[in-house]
């Protein structure tokens, strides 16, 4: 993949990004997802290093790394499942929450985001566009036809807004019925009503899912380890936003050493 460049609000703040399988900077990117997704949802990830979010997934996954290219840290990891390693993995790795089956029906090849996480300090539009531009270039220049990911709502108030964050979701990012899948653990429902008509913060990285032109599949699964509610959201590449496409539809593809 192409280096690219993003500058913020901070002269000196410069990012990069790259595709790697090299263990020690797939060790990097453990690190980073360990401690922002314990921070975030108050769990330890079953983790069996301490201080590593780790599985058997890993090994077989292209990860894509954000880079702050003057201090050298990571500030952003996702990594990507090719359905051509599937069999080696078992699965993908949301059929652990999910009913697949009508996905593996879709004509084209299907891949699979996870573990996509921000470092705190670098949460803004910058690094956020700069890490879907380079999963749309990913997508584009390795011929996937549809993504799919699991989109994480966390849980510390008992499932409110995840709640409101699914329906709202549904409401105007649903799936036709060919694209649905089927919770395993459905989130269970709470004893009152939601309002629907209060204005719904939906969060970063989900939004900008949804800018991509990714829709969800139905309803929401629980996952306990994680301590947060799953939506399964599919995009289908040919339906990329026209920024992404046609910027990165002629880019070349490196690896970090």
């Amino acid at each position: 993949m192409t280096a690219q460049t993003v500058r913020s609000a901070r002269p000196a703040r410069r990012l990069t990004t790259c595709i790697t399988r090299n263990p020690v900077e797939i060790e990097t990117a453990q690190r980073l997802r360990y401690s922002v997704f314990s921070a975030e949802y108050g769990s330890n990830l079953g983790a069996t290093v301490p201080g590593i979010d780790a599985d058997r997934f890993d090994e077989l996954c292209d990860h894509l790394m954000v880079r702050d290219a003057t201090s050298g840290q990571l500030v952003a990891t996702t990594r990507i499942l090719h359905q051509k390693q599937v069999w080696k993995a078992g699965g993908f790795y949301s059929e652990g929450e999910f009913d697949l089956s009508q996905l593996y029906d879709l004509p084209g090849t299907l891949a699979e985001l996870g573990r996509t996480c921000v470092h705190p300090a670098y949460r803004n539009g910058g690094t956020i566009t700069l890490l879907w531009s380079a999963v749309a270039e990913y997508l584009v220049t390795q011929k996937i036809d549809y993504l799919i990911g699991c989109a994480s709502i966390g849980m510390s108030d008992g499932g409110l807004k995840a709640w409101r964050i699914a329906r709202h979701l549904q409401r105007e990012y649903l799936t036709e019925e060919r694209c649905r899948v089927f919770p395993i653990r459905e989130l269970p429902h709470l004893t009152h009503a939601v309002n629907e008509e209060r204005a719904v913060e939906v969060p970063a990285l989900i939004k900008a899912y949804m800018r991509l032109g990714a829709r969800v599949c139905g309803e929401p699964c629980w996952d306990p380890e994680f301590r947060c509610a799953d939506l399964l959201v599919l995009l289908e590449v040919s339906r990329l936003a026209d920024r992404y496409n046609r910027h990165f539809i002629k880019q070349r593809q490196h690896a970090c050493d």
